[in-house]
């Protein structure tokens, strides 16, 4: 059975929520949307985490198996067939972003616990990111103290645009950075720049970002997939 660290997919989605309905959304996400999601095959996690500070506040992922779930029938149904449940909270989403990712890296161990707190940057690099910089550059930032994984995605644009019932309610669309570095920490220290730091130093191509932006979030819930 493919275990979550084998994950190939990711669905990221940043958004804020209005202040009066985040009670209401919190119990959405958790009692109903979560793990309708978690159920579609294909799907090994669903996790929310919230911003230390800023906006968007919320942070919420879903791993699965390949990015290929992510644009599969089941998929696609769900996202075409939102309950009255998501038809409302969606409507409650601000600023909202939504990409597809494909797994471009991955190292570090997660721990016995999924991942307290979490440092998201999103960038571009002129020419792409050469396959041949990832594992020493992820290498470098994992071997940080407190570092747990350390993973980096691309997006896939293609499915990320694909329009859906549910896109249409909350209007947003892909961020405009194409890679994503998330950074996985057991302290809420900001241990990961001293990692980034020194992995840009160890391999400099890799430290040539463009339009970076990052948030640094702390876990709220997650919830894994039905054993098969």
């Amino acid at each position: 059975m493919t275990g979550v660290a084998d994950a190939t997919g990711l669905m990221a989605f940043w958004s804020d929520i209005d202040a009066d309905y985040v009670l209401r959304f919190q119990e959405w996400h958790n009692c109903e949307h979560i793990p309708e999601r978690v159920s579609i095959p294909g799907f090994l996690r669903g996790r929310r985490y919230r911003a230390e500070d800023g906006s968007p506040h919320f942070l919420m992922m879903y791993e699965t198996q390949t990015p290929e779930v992510l644009s599969s029938d089941a998929y696609l149904a769900a996202l075409n067939a939102p309950t009255e449940w998501t038809r409302e909270a969606l409507t409650h989403f601000r600023q909202p972003t939504r990409n597809i990712y494909r797994r471009l890296g991955a190292t570090g161990v997660e721990g016995g616990f999924c991942a307290p707190w979490l440092t998201a940057l999103r960038f571009n690099r002129e020419g792409g990111m050469a396959t041949s910089l990832v594992p020493g550059w992820l290498d470098a930032i994992a071997m940080a103290p407190e570092i747990g994984r350390v993973g980096l995605w691309a997006v896939d644009e293609a499915v990320s645009g694909i329009q859906t019932s549910e896109r249409k309610i909350y209007g947003g669309g892909p961020g405009e950075q194409q890679f994503l570095l998330l950074i996985e920490t057991r302290t809420p220290h900001d241990v990961w720049r001293e990692a980034l730091s020194a992995a840009d130093a160890a391999v400099p191509p890799a430290a040539e970002r463009q339009h970076a932006s990052f948030g640094r979030y702390w876990l709220e819930m997650f919830h894994l997939a039905p054993r098969a």
